[in-house]
């Protein structure tokens, strides 16, 4: 017998692709989102999105990174809560990042943790599924510290994986009991993040060069090896570079 699952940002890059595997396993999969009339931020359309529902999973995302960052998941954690303890929801799951709560000087990372604090002290059995970066992002990061002539990226040690492994790892967990705790997930090959750079201009035929700075861009400001899985961590199968391949 499928549940009802609720799939706050189902619209999104991983929330398209939960939807679709929690519908293949034979669940009623909602993807709710903005664009579906309701406003989690406002609390708009939540009530009824989640009448019915056994199972609410939240994707959804700050629209920005900086210190306006956690009073957007206080709003919509206050709200989501609310509205799934009074339509008797019996389980709530979040994306999180793996390493978030070792990462105190970036205003974002503070935020996911308050977005967790917030789901573990609430009133909804919960999981947390906390994923290293998506090699999707991978552009998005290079393009933040790049010119015409080269990237500048930090040696920070990095574990990426593919948002279709995220996906998976959501879904099966928003599938099982509430862990009422962590999951980790991550990549199979961990890359210092001036390497990856390397091995992604390389593999696009980009002329352009990777110097290394310790200072540059957000991912500066992560300690040690911060952002990679510990022994607990479950390994997702894609590996960067297959995936580049498949890409190119």
């Amino acid at each position: 017998m499928g549940m009802k699952i609720a799939v706050l940002g189902g619209t999104g890059l991983i929330g398209s692709q939960v939807v679709k595997i929690l519908q293949a396993a034979g669940h009623e999969a909602v993807p709710l989102s903005l664009s579906t009339g309701v406003d989690l931020l406002t609390g708009q359309g939540l009530s009824e999105a989640l009448a019915g529902a056994e199972v609410v999973v939240n994707l959804t995302n700050s629209p920005t990174f900086d210190d306006a960052s956690p009073a957007f998941f206080q709003a919509t954690m206050d709200n989501l809560l609310a509205a799934a303890e009074r339509a008797g929801v019996g389980h709530a799951v979040v994306l999180s990042i793996v390493g978030v709560d070792q990462v105190p000087d970036l205003d974002y990372y503070r935020a996911k943790v308050l977005q967790e604090d917030i789901l573990t002290a609430g009133p909804i059995p919960y999981s947390i599924v906390r994923a290293t970066q998506f090699f999707e992002f991978v552009d998005a990061i290079l393009s933040w510290t790049a010119d015409d002539t080269t990237v500048r990226l930090p040696s920070t040690p990095v574990q990426p994986m593919a948002a279709a492994d995220v996906a998976q790892a959501v879904a099966e967990v928003s599938m099982g009991a509430p862990l009422r705790g962590i999951r980790n997930v991550a990549g199979p090959d961990v890359f210092a993040l001036d390497e990856l750079g390397r091995i992604t201009l390389a593999a696009r035929g980009d002329q352009r060069t990777v110097t290394t700075e310790n200072s540059a861009g957000m991912f500066a400001a992560v300690p040690g090896d911060a952002l990679i899985a510990a022994a607990d961590a479950v390994i997702a199968p894609t590996a960067y570079r297959e995936w580049l391949g498949r890409r190119a």
